[in-house]
Parts: structure tokens; sequence; C-alpha cells
């Protein structure tokens, strides 16, 4: 009989202590239990018939204010938390630093909305309204370019500089990538397992793995095991479809505002890679290239390119890309 209890407290304890593991493992969709590097606002905005709050930082400088605000805008498989050492440089050099994570990322709502560049430009410039803030360096990542393009585009009079670090969308991926519907798209991200996050990861972002990068693979990864990552998926979906039908490389010639392009030269992203073959592959996301030809598409647009660097120039070497960021600006 005393093997029995003894058996059955076991039992029960490696159940509980399973279960402390599996909701430490899971994270929500909001991302209420990932430590940003600065306090985290919200600003409400009302859009097709729902309300939905917009998280953002805004970090003062340190020390003497320069007067001049630096906005990040992330990509698509990220929030504002990954900004953490940039915001640290701007703000100790005098800046004032806005991160917003977009409505559909982050902190921010995720709702089923129709989604556009358009939209979230305008959003963001509201935002930089009701802060007072009337021109801003805007500095976008991954599909953070394809927005802060757009912003630039749609708000050339507010927009000091725009900044691009390995944007997506240096090619009309609807010449190249077959079509998905959405819903095609919703069945694939469904399929998103921590293992699967992490080979992309690995094999996607970084040259060389290193132990800080699962960081945000936990973050990424503890999502899928949310019971809310259903409406998570459906909306990676949506922004899919936004990044997949709204391009903005035919409208490089309209920028008219300074720019600068930061590009790690091993980045060989493809938005829908996965659905081409090896040798459709290798013809296309070469940004040792694409850099170069972007750049000369953009009046009078310059370029700062880093050796052995992939996708996350701000992250792989972090200290050089302050260095060139800073001096940019």
């Amino acid at each position: 009989m005393f093997y029995k209890k003894v058996a059955l407290y076991l039992c029960l304890f490696f159940s509980a202590t399973a279960c402390l593991a599996q909701q430490a493992d899971t994270l929500s969709i909001s991302l209420e239990n990932v430590k940003y590097p600065y306090p985290v606002k919200y600003f409400s905005i009302h859009t097709e018939g729902q309300d939905l709050n917009m998280a953002y930082m805004d970090v003062a400088p340190v020390g003497k204010a320069n007067g001049k605000t630096v906005v990040l805008l992330h990509g698509k498989n990220f929030g504002g938390y990954y900004w953490g050492s940039t915001i640290k440089a701007l703000t100790d050099r005098g800046f004032r630093v806005l991160v917003p994570d977009q409505v559909g990322f982050g902190r921010s709502s995720k709702p089923y909305i129709h989604y556009s560049f358009h939209q979230l430009a305008r959003w963001n410039k509201r935002l930089l309204d009701t802060l007072g803030i009337q021109k801003a360096n805007i500095l976008g990542h991954s599909m953070g370019g394809m927005l802060a393009t757009r912003f630039a585009l749609m708000y050339p009079e507010n927009t000091e500089k725009l900044l691009l670090e390995n944007p997506i969308g240096l090619e009309d991926y609807r010449n190249f990538v077959p079509y998905v519907s959405t819903d095609q798209q919703y069945q694939t991200e469904l399929k998103a397992t921590a293992e699967s996050v992490k080979k992309y990861y690995q094999s996607s972002y970084f040259t060389v793995w290193k132990p800080e990068y699962d960081e945000l693979v936990r973050i990424a990864a503890g999502m899928t095991k949310s019971a809310d990552f259903p409406r998570l998926a459906r909306v990676n979906a949506m922004t899919y479809t936004m990044i997949y039908e709204q391009p903005v490389v035919q409208e490089f010639v309209n920028v008219r505002v300074p720019t600068v392009l930061f590009i790690g030269k091993e980045d060989k992203t493809i938005v829908g890679k996965g659905l081409l073959s090896p040798d459709q592959q290798a013809l296309h996301g070469q940004y040792r290239f694409l850099g170069k030809q972007t750049a000369a598409k953009i009046p009078g647009a310059k370029i700062v390119e880093f050796e052995g660097c992939g996708h996350i120039p701000h992250i792989e070497v972090p200290t050089e890309f302050n260095v060139a960021l800073l001096g940019s600006l």
C-alpha cells in the first residue's frame, strides 16, 4: 500500500512538473508574458467596426536631447522586443525613439481586418501626430522596410530620412512566386512548431547560429502552443497576402527623401521561398545584388553593406550596425 501511494505521489508530481513546463513554454499571442526592453503604452484605433490597441514604446533620450526622433518598424515575424540594443544606441546619442508594434503583431491587437501598408502607415502617422512628432527618421527592417517605404511615399514632409535594413519586397514576388490564397497560407501557418520555427530562423536569418538567438525562437515558438494560435495563424496569413499583393518595388523611383540602405550581404530572403524549386531560389533573394540595384533606383540613395551578415544586421552585427546607423543620422 505504501509503495502504491509513493507511486501515485510521484505520478502527480511529474504530471504537475510537466504541466508547469508546458505553461512556461506557452506564450500568449499578445506577448504579455514577454519582456520588452522599455515600458509599453497603447494607442486606440477604431476600424471596420472594431476597437483595437496599437502597442508602442516611446523612449526618451539619455542626457542631452538632440531634438530628433527615430521610428523603428519591425519585421513580419517580430515585434518591438528585438530592438533593444538599437534603442539604447540611439537614446544614448540624444534621439527620442518610437517603436510601434503594428496592428496584427507583437502586443497589438490581432484583428480579422483588411491589412494594407497604406492603412498601417496612416496609423503610424496618427500615432506620431498624437505624440506631437512632426518629423522623424523612419527605420524599417524586413517587412518594416516595405512599410517605411510606403510611409515615406505617403508622408514625405514628415519623413526626415528613410532607413531600410534588409527590407523585403526588393523584388515583385508576384512575378515568380506561385499565388496561394489566404486560406491556403492559413493552413501552412497552422503547421508551425517549435522545431520548424528554429529550423527556419537558422536557415533564413543568420549566417552562424549563436545561443542568444534562441530567445527569438522561444518567443515565436511559444505562441504556437497557445490556445489562441489559430487566430494568430490567420492574421499571419492575412499579412502574408498583404506583402504578396502590395509591392512597393515599382515605386522606389518616386521616393523623394534622403535614403540609406543597410544590407547584410548574405541575406537570401524570399517571401514564399518554400514554393520555389532550388534552382528558382538561386535566382532570387540575392541581397548582395538587390541592395545595390535598389539603391540605384532611389534618387540619391546611399548603401551600407555588412560582410558575413544575413537578414538582421542589428542583431547579428549590432556594433557595426549601430555605428553605421548613427553615422547616417
